[in-house]
């Protein structure tokens, strides 16, 4: 067995995409290959067979690599709650929260359990592909690291370097990692890589060589800029910064309010990839647009904060607008517990216990605790299409709205809530739209039957053209005799 770790010159440098691709790339070459990242700090989520969560990016490079994705995979998952707190999942299971400054001092006895995943890994891999958490230079946080040196060092696992020339100051970013990191932590690093590149390669070649010389570490790359890149789900909220695709002549135009604590927004992607549909993000301090067909209120990490804000923003009032207007509404898992009578938190699980009014668009309640509900599902939605995802969620939604349900599972289950006029709908499920049948239903109800693209195949054929990038522009069989 072979690991090799790929830390970041900082966050969103591209390398979770990175270690997709060569986690697909490495699969080709017949090896048996497992994604792991020690600590990883995303409310973008997946439930994994065995029972747990994992962080969304592990979940695809899990996909890429061609086995399941499992808890070992990232045995630590912070989700932040508030801007100083997060929740803490140790192998796939909440274990409680934490301020920043508190988990500092928590990292420590996390180790062991990292550590006992990553062994697990490694009795079933041929190489193991390790991703470090935003820089590899934050060294004022380097004290009990469980995320980047830290691992490393415990794990004696090689280091590359991935730097992105995209946002300038490669060269800088690159030489200052190795100036400000500890000797013994540099010595672990055995190369670099230049990231997202784009213009004529050969007007890097000095860079390149500048790099290697100020470091002593080997060039393993320069890898261009991949367009096919963006159909790939985002990791965590650094891509809500990126721009949506504008689509002046579409057939569907969906709002989005993005509120502080928004989870599982890759629940989307599927309708951003579709040409007949314009997603449109919308901001506190902006307004709904007024010819929005649908508005989907999206997860949420804290929804009574995130309801709060809502209203704050104004959207409540948008909301209630666009239906008079007739339009509707699809809440999803936060999002659907917002738009009953009330959400009640009577044990504090998302902070100070209380009780709150919902938007009041359901006739149901919200009560959150209890054991977080991690299961995939399937089943039927009301209008008769087929769907599929899975549940991750703390807390129970009852009352009448119940009797009229957003979907039918496959044990006989009701799920969710439909009101009596059909146009306000809520359900726990995430990945609704993944699946073809369930999104050409949505898009029939508003674009005339618009054909539904095949999204799957395209995350497929999307990690199959980032294999075949990184194999043109890496030098992965020098990165295989690097590892150890």
């Amino acid at each position: 067995m072979r690991a090799i770790m790929l830390q970041g010159t900082g966050s969103d440098v591209g390398k979770s995409l990175m270690v997709a691709g060569l986690a697909r790339a490495l699969a080709a070459r017949g090896l048996r290959v497992r994604p792991f990242k020690p600590q990883n700090m995303s409310n973008n989520a997946a439930v994994t067979p065995d029972g747990g969560e994992i962080g969304r990016a592990q979940a695809l490079q899990a996909r890429a690599a061609r086995v399941a994705p499992s808890v070992h995979m990232n045995p630590v998952l912070l989700k932040p709650q508030s801007q100083v707190g997060a929740q803490i999942v140790l192998q796939g299971r909440v274990i409680g929260a934490a301020d920043a400054a508190a988990y500092q001092r928590r990292k420590a006895a996390l180790m062991p359990a990292v550590l006992e995943s990553f062994a697990r890994l490694k009795g079933e891999a041929d190489i193991v592909l390790v991703e470090g958490a935003g820089s590899a230079s934050e060294v004022n946080l380097r004290a009990n690291d469980i995320a980047n040196m830290g691992f490393a060092r415990a794990a004696d696992v090689p280091v590359v370097v991935v730097g992105d020339i995209d946002r300038g100051g490669v060269i800088a970013s690159l030489v200052g990692t190795k100036v400000v990191i500890d000797p013994a932590d540099a010595a672990m690093v055995v190369g670099f890589v230049v990231n997202k590149f784009r213009g004529d390669p050969a007007l890097f070649a000095d860079g390149m060589a500048l790099i290697a010389a100020r470091t002593g570490w080997a060039p393993l790359g320069l890898v261009p800029f991949l367009p096919e890149a963006a159909r790939l789900p985002a990791e965590d909220a650094l891509a809500l910064d990126h721009a949506l695709p504008r689509r002046p002549g579409a057939r569907l135009r969906i709002a989005v309010p993005v509120l502080p604590h928004i989870a599982n927004f890759d629940d989307l992607d599927p309708l951003v990839a579709e040409p007949a549909v314009e997603v449109v993000r919308v901001r506190p301090g902006e307004a709904l647009p007024g010819d929005a067909q649908l508005v989907i209120l999206p997860g949420s990490k804290s929804t009574i904060a995130d309801l709060a804000a809502l209203r704050a923003a104004g959207f409540d009032v948008d909301i209630a607008a666009h239906l008079r207007r007739g339009g509707q509404v699809l809440g999803l898992c936060g999002g659907y517990q917002m738009l009953g009578r009330s959400v009640a938190d009577p044990a504090g699980a998302e902070g100070a216990a209380a009780r709150v009014a919902g938007l009041g668009l359901l006739d149901v309640e919200t009560v959150l605790g209890g054991d977080k509900r991690l299961v995939p599902v399937e089943g039927v939605s009301a209008d008769g299409a087929a769907l599929s995802g899975y549940e991750m969620h703390l807390g129970t939604t009852e009352g009448p709205g119940r009797a009229r349900p957003f979907a039918r599972l496959a044990d006989g289950a009701a799920e969710g809530a439909v009101a009596a006029d059909g146009r306000v709908s809520g359900t726990y499920i995430h990945g609704l739209f993944a699946r073809e049948a369930q999104r050409a239903a949505w898009l029939a109800r508003f674009a005339a039957g618009a054909p539904a693209i095949a999204y799957e195949a395209g995350v497929e054929a999307a990690l199959d053209a980032l294999a075949r990038h990184l194999e043109a522009h890496l030098d992965i069989d020098r990165l295989l005799a690097l590892a150890r």
